[in-house]
């Protein structure tokens, strides 16, 4: 039972599944290098990424709020609709 779980999850046998992260890892790799991109910088690119969201504070939560309230106000009430007009078609 915790093998057929365990193999759902990965999505696949999990040799298989090593076997393919394996080579399309070095696939990946390779282009990286090749386009002069290394690990340290990506890593680096992320941490400051996080550290710009960081500063930014509660203000981007608040405007990301404001937004999500204001398509929320057309979306909702759409989808209501849709799923009320649904429910009563022909099956």
């Amino acid at each position: 039972m915790a093998d057929n779980s365990l193999t759902r999850f990965l999505g696949g046998p999990p040799v298989t599944v090593f076997v393919r992260l394996f080579f399309i890892s070095l696939i990946v790799g390779a282009l990286l290098v090749w386009l002069d991109i290394h690990p340290a910088q990506i890593i680096d690119g992320v941490r400051r990424f996080v550290t710009r969201i960081y500063e930014m504070g509660f203000d981007a939560v608040r405007e990301a709020g404001q937004y999500i309230l204001a398509g929320a106000l057309i979306v909702v009430p759409v989808w209501l609709v849709l799923r009320l007009l649904n429910a009563r078609g022909p099956r």
